[in-house]
């Protein structure tokens, strides 16, 4: 008895594929010639460059700003691993020089004051 088959597909979105079908091989792994494949605990992580094109491939996707997962949150964990320490100081020195000149401007707004007070009396 000859009985049909009707095949269904089913079409995905890119960004949709990517949650619903796993890309990469997670379960096994083949290690050198001659030994049987394995299980793997974790997840393989991808290749510098993969990340990067990953990142490429979300970034419009990624939302401005947040505390994490965000393209605020990536450029102030590059910053500081970049920059780090120096950055913190140079902002410190010039908060300090802002002080400064804050208060030298006051004593000659001041001084100025005492000018136009003895010259009008």
């Amino acid at each position: 008895m000859e009985q049909q088959i009707t095949p269904t597909i089913e079409v995905f979105e890119k960004d949709q594929y990517v949650k619903v079908i796993k890309p990469a091989f997670t379960q096994l792994t083949v290690g050198p010639a001659g030994q049987t494949p394995g299980t793997v605990d974790t997840p393989l992580l991808p290749t510098i460059s993969e990340f990067f094109q990953n990142y490429q491939d979300l970034f419009f996707q990624i939302p401005k700003e947040g505390e994490t997962d965000s393209h605020q949150f990536l450029i102030n964990q590059s910053s500081e691993y970049v920059q780090g320490q120096a950055v913190n100081q140079q902002i410190l020195a010039l908060t300090q020089e802002i002080t400064n000149l804050r208060q030298e401007n006051l004593e000659l707004q001041q001084q100025l004051l005492s000018i136009a007070n003895t010259t009008n009396a």
